[in-house]
This record gives C-alpha cells, structure tokens and sequence, in this order.
C-alpha cells in the first residue's frame, strides 16, 4: 500500500495535502503534479511510501530539475512507483517504447526476470543495489541532515516533516 503527499512551501508555512498517484506513469507526470501545488514556484516535496518497504523524496523548485532520494533502490525498483525514481536515478532508458521494441518477445516468456544473484532487481543489464540512492541531501537545507535522513526506517515520513516543521499539518492529511 502506497502514501503519498505533497508539501508546499509558501509564505505562510508548509501546505500539506495527500496526492493520488493513478494517474502517474513518468517522473515528468510526478514533476507536474509537484509543480501544479507549488506557489510562486517555491519549494514543494513530494513523499511517497511503500509500507514497511521504501520510501522517497521528490523535491521540485519551480523549472529546476527534480532532485531525489530513494531509500531502498531494489525495494522501489519492484513497485511501479518506485521504478519511476530509480530509473531516473539509476539512468535507465527514458521512452518504454524503445524498451518493448528491443525485446525478443516469442510468447514464452513467464514474466519474471531471470535472477541469479537474489541481490536485487535486474535493470538495464546491471543490479539495483539494495539501499539509498539519489541526492542524500534532499532536505538538508530545510533541517534533515543527510545522516539522519540515512537513518531513518520505512516509517520515515512522520520523522521527516517534522523535521520540517510541518508534521501536525501532514497528520491532517494522513
């Protein structure tokens, strides 16, 4: 089961509001939904928690590339959501289609990729190593080190918006 929510930095405080990702299939459709509750272009965060597996941060700042973090790559590169934040990360192939059209695809195939090591997930040829990837100082400007933000379990964004400043407005979302 996914969560998801988006602060909004205004200058009033954070803004909070729970985000339905049905919708979403690219990291672009995850950065217009950051930036369509952003106010004058300010800062807006993204979390997304897969329950007691990963979690990640997408933070937007008006047209400036999205910058990310992942706690566990091999964890979220199972989940659709998740393979949408390590691909960028991980600088997987950016148009599916491209994908489809390189498989040799003989109607004999049972849908799991092959997997000797058990280490994690298959992507593009190499291993999605199990553990944080991404930009581990996210949020450290706005008061989570990059330590403690390594530090934190699957339960992380209450820790997080506290962190801050915002954790009784997310409780209202939550």
């Amino acid at each position: 089961m996914y969560f998801a929510a988006l602060l909004a930095r205004t200058h009033d405080g954070w803004q909070a509001s729970d985000t339905e990702l049905d919708d979403v299939e690219t990291l672009s459709d995850l950065a217009d939904l950051a930036r369509d509750a952003s106010v004058d272009e300010d800062t807006v965060v993204l979390f997304i928690e897969q329950e007691d597996a990963w979690f990640g941060v997408l933070r937007i700042e008006g047209e400036e590339d999205p910058r990310i973090f992942v706690s566990d790559a091999a964890a979220a590169a199972r989940s659709s959501y998740g393979e949408i934040l390590t691909t960028e990360l991980l600088g997987g192939d950016e148009d599916p289609a491209d994908e489809l059209d390189a498989l040799d695809l003989d109607g004999t195939e049972d849908g799991e990729p092959d997997r000797e090591d058990g280490e994690g997930e298959s992507f593009e040829g190499e291993t999605v190593p199990a553990g944080p990837v991404g930009d581990r100082s996210v949020l450290a400007d706005l008061g989570l080190s990059e330590s403690d933000l390594l530090a934190l379990g699957s339960e992380a964004l209450p820790e997080i918006t506290e962190a801050l400043g915002a954790g009784e407005i997310l409780e209202t979302v939550r």
